[in-house]
């Protein structure tokens, strides 16, 4: 029987997110296989974030995980060269036969390590745009520059949603045939098992008669949650009965909070702060729909995991939240930036039950036929088979 190919995923950090959870998913997803042998590479993440870290999913499992100190978020010159140094190093010792990155610094500094260590095949997974409208003019040279610097020394790119694998096309980077979308994916059973719990309700002061529109997501710059504050009063005219429910933590509480005091809204706004993933879907089962209206997102996973309990969804046209958000079959799209659009489609999901019920269970099947964390593995696994048959691995 052949040796089995060694794997060595990259990240920047093991935040609770989306890129994050579909990392540690396919690493753990991959350990099952004989034909598979990985590893995870990892910088620091402190405990204490308002984000949460997954860390102890894979600190669970003795030898998985290498932390690299110096593998951090922000730009950094000296501890960049350090962190590109310690991969070079990592690499040329364990020599794996595939280096897969992902996430921005990881994605550039492992890709260039692992090049420069001789690593036969180099996978990227690009989970969301690095340049982009949201991006300065001077961002955007700098980090396309990066990137095609990067894509140089890439055998092949994976896309978590089809748009991803076009906007790098259209950037210059790569050709065609080096590019692959797998869908990210998760474990649907628990959102399919949900409920409208009235327990959590009470304990999270939401009336049984309240149409509670929920939004998953960290606390961060361009995930929309001022667009959803922006647009709550014409939602509350329309929508009496409506209450809103904020699912995660991050740095941008305090503005959120603000700016909801401000419109005298306070009392209509819910923050569960820093949950676990294990307690998302008892929070999307309480929900009558979710919106999602983030600006920059590579496939929206808080959709996915919306549809999954049946939910419908309302979500800015951005990325890859088409690919999710079927416009008029599982929800419906709006233009980035359009509250009255927001407004109107809210309000036509808050006033009409069957209509919900419908585009919830289309979504259903649609994430369950697509978007499984069986489906990501496989077609992870079937891709990697055939990089190493066509790169003949020792």
């Amino acid at each position: 029987m052949p040796s089995p190919t060694r794997v060595c995923h990259v990240i920047t950090r093991l935040i609770v997110g989306g890129a994050q959870e579909n990392t540690v998913d396919t690493v753990l997803g991959l350990e099952t296989m004989a034909d598979f042998r990985t590893e995870l590479v990892s910088g620091p993440t402190p405990a204490d974030l308002p984000e949460g870290t997954l860390q102890p999913r894979v600190d669970s499992r003795p030898g998985l995980l290498t932390l690299v100190g110096d593998l951090v978020r922000p730009i950094s010159p000296l501890r960049d060269l350090r962190a590109l140094l310690s991969l070079w190093r990592h690499f040329r010792g364990t020599r794996p036969h595939i280096v897969h990155t992902h996430s921005g610094k990881a994605g550039i500094l492992g890709r260039l390590a692992a090049r420069a260590a001789g690593v036969p095949i180099v996978v990227h997974t690009i989970h969301g745009p690095s340049f982009g409208p949201f991006q300065g003019p001077i961002a955007n040279l700098v980090l396309r520059g990066a990137e095609r610097i990067a894509g140089a020394c890439t055998s092949h790119f994976v896309g978590v949603a089809d748009a991803m694998c076009r906007q790098y096309l259209d950037a210059g980077i790569g050709r065609r045939e080096r590019y692959s979308t797998v869908h990210s994916g998760f474990d649907i059973a628990p959102f399919g098992q949900s409920g409208n719990d009235p327990a959590l309700r009470r304990r999270l002061g939401i009336g049984q008669g309240d149409l509670v529109i929920g939004k998953v997501a960290r606390l961060v710059p361009l995930k929309g949650h001022e667009d959803l504050i922006a647009a709550a009063e014409r939602i509350l005219h329309r929508c009496p009965a409506a209450r809103f429910l904020l699912v995660g933590d991050g740095p941008l509480r305090p503005h959120l909070e603000s700016m909801i005091r401000t419109r005298d809204l306070s009392g209509r706004f819910t923050f569960t702060g820093l949950v676990g993933p294990e307690e998302v879907p008892g929070l999307i089962g309480i929900t009558d729909m979710v919106v999602h209206l983030s600006r920059r997102e590579g496939l929206p996973r808080s959709l996915s995991q919306a549809l999954a309990a049946g939910k419908p969804v309302v979500a800015m046209d951005a990325d890859g939240a088409g690919e999710v958000c079927r416009n008029g079959r599982t929800g419906y799209l709006v233009a980035c930036g359009d509250t009255d659009a927001l407004v109107d489609r809210v309000a036509l999901l808050a006033r009409d039950p069957g209509l919900r019920h419908r585009l919830g269970q289309r979504g259903r099947a649609l994430v369950e036929k697509e978007f499984t964390t069986r489906n990501m593995v496989e077609r992870t696994a079937r891709l990697y088979r055939r990089l190493t048959s066509q790169g003949k691995l020792p």
